[in-house]
């Protein structure tokens, strides 16, 4: 897989750029000016190692297309970053081929620090037909970046799905590919008491099943097991709050964790390609 990283200015120049096979670094020597994009190329689909910026952790995610672009976050965009990431004259960018065993094991498929509302190649992707005010302290992406702390709420690294009190909120993860999956864990944001809190949610798995999910008042991980099933998106819908005077439950993080559904099929003797 030959993979490349590029910093592009808003007018399309190209202000740095490195190729290498399997992995490539970046070093880009400069502070970034409003809309830069940070882009990876791949010459082929598939699991990458990413790393855009050092304030913010490394992620296994699956390029589905050849592209990806980043947009640099700048004013209000960036309460839902650290306020290291991004800053100063000089930035370590990094991907790779991901090795087999890393993407074969069980892990949390819903993990992805560098997504946005813009990303439609880089999964999981995670969208919501609603968003408080359309904060990016409250934005659906903020439910998959592995952030969570839930004692506190505006800023990062209290970042959270807000819904804006609106009883029909659904937030869809989507995978880009076929996913096992087995458990998905919600953390609710616990900043009370000027939260409330959903005593039961559902969730409903592409293949059509539902599960209602009871939920307690606590801002720690709370889980859902499932037999194993076979999808490429998850949703989260019917969200029944608690008879609590405040009017704000939100999500802190949703995990979901499970297997890529094609190392699954090869050990129990399927073909893939």
């Amino acid at each position: 897989m030959e993979l490349t990283l590029k910093i592009v200015s808003v007018e399309g120049t190209i202000l740095a750029s490195s190729t290498g096979e399997q992995e490539v670094f970046l070093v880009y020597r400069q502070n970034y000016q409003e809309g830069d994009q940070i882009i990876v190329e791949a010459s082929e689909p598939g699991h990458v190692i990413l790393a855009l910026d050092d304030a913010i952790g490394s992620a296994t995610v699956y390029l589905l297309g050849s592209l990806f672009a980043l947009k640099i976050p700048f004013g209000a965009r960036r309460a839902s970053h650290s306020p290291k990431a991004f800053q100063g004259d000089i930035h370590r960018l990094y991907v790779r081929k991901a090795r087999q065993d890393e993407i074969a094991h069980r892990r949390n498929l819903a993990l992805n620090p560098f997504d946005d509302h813009a990303n439609t190649t880089l999964f999981p992707h995670v969208k919501a037909n609603v968003e408080t005010r359309g904060e990016a302290a409250f934005a659906a992406r903020n439910a998959i970046d592995g952030e969570k702390a839930s004692d506190g709420h505006g800023f990062w690294p209290y970042t959270s799905w807000g819904i804006d009190r609106n009883p029909q909120a659904a937030l869809t993860v989507e995978f880009g590919r076929p996913i096992q999956i087995d458990e998905v864990v919600l953390y609710l944001r616990a900043d009370f008491p000027h939260d409330s809190w959903w005593e039961r949610v559902s969730i409903t798995l592409s293949g059509g099943e539902t599960f209602c999910f009871p939920l307690k008042k606590t801002g720690m991980a709370q889980s859902l097991r499932i037999e194993p099933r076979t999808v490429d998106w998850v949703r989260l819908h019917s969200l029944i709050k608690a008879d609590d005077p405040s009017p704000f439950p939100a999500l802190t993080q949703i995990e979901v964790w499970g297997r890529e559904a094609r190392y699954v099929q090869s050990q129990s003797g399927a073909k893939f390609g």
